[in-house]
């Protein structure tokens, strides 16, 4: 995908961090998808709605936007001045109670999110998975520590992060509390390359946030932290397969 064609979409009222256009970019180039106008993706946490903008046009697949946050009265308001408010429905659930059909998603993707409540063993199995499509696919993009820093989240982050510290935690740590499952085919983390443009892109804006992050990104967001990539994929026939 090319993120000059959301740039006009990207802005501090629709920002909530580092650039999560440019982490999903990354995600989207790690592996082709494809998907059908009739498929259903999850977008799970999805703030402001720009992820599920991008997913939407990037898919031409329905999106179910999800937070618990931003309301879905505020989100659809902007779905349809995008003119998006067809193909995204918005949604106000939580991800420890989600009300959906079993195996109703194809796709699944929680940008800058998923640390927040999927933080012990057995989550995904538990909470997510009955929800997911047979060859379905699972794209996480998270910040996290660097895995050379593994276990030392408080130590090292507390000043700029507080309590919050806990929930940053490496790719090894992640792929372990994805854990296995037999519907599992395989995961996959790393550290994303989207670092220093998604966090230069946030810093770069007026927004309360970013003025407080600025004054810790030399001395403990850049040399300790990273983004996290999670891709997980899910078992299933050929004809299921989001591959392309």
């Amino acid at each position: 995908m090319d993120i000059n064609d959301y740039k006009m979409y990207i802005s501090e009222d629709t920002m909530m961090g580092p650039n999560s256009v440019r982490i999903l970019a990354e995600l989207f180039d790690s592996q082709p998808l494809s998907f059908a106008a009739d498929d259903r993706i999850l977008d799970l946490g999805c703030g402001t709605g720009l992820t599920s903008l991008v997913i939407a046009k990037e898919t031409g697949a329905k999106v179910y936007a999800s937070d618990l946050w931003v309301s879905a009265q505020e989100n659809g308001e902007r779905f349809a001045k995008w003119g998006i408010g067809e193909q995204v429905m918005p949604l106000c659930e939580d991800a420890n109670n989600l009300h959906f059909e079993k195996g109703q998603f194809k796709a699944l993707f929680s940008i800058d999110a998923y640390h927040y409540f999927a933080g012990r063993g057995g989550f995904f199995q538990e909470k997510i998975l009955p929800f997911m499509k047979d060859g379905g696919v699972v794209l996480i993009g998270i910040p996290g520590l660097k895995d050379e820093y593994t276990g030392r989240a408080g130590e090292l982050l507390s000043d700029w992060l507080g309590d919050d510290a806990c929930l940053f935690r490496s790719p090894a740590d992640w792929k372990g509390m994805i854990g296995i499952h037999d519907r599992i085919e395989s995961v996959k983390t790393w550290e994303m390359d989207c670092f220093m443009q998604a966090w230069g892109e946030w810093l770069a804006t007026n927004n309360e946030y970013a003025r407080g992050d600025r004054q810790y990104f030399e001395t403990i967001i850049r040399p300790y932290t990273c983004f996290v990539g999670i891709e997980i994929r899910l078992r299933g026939s050929n004809k299921d397969s989001c591959r392309e």
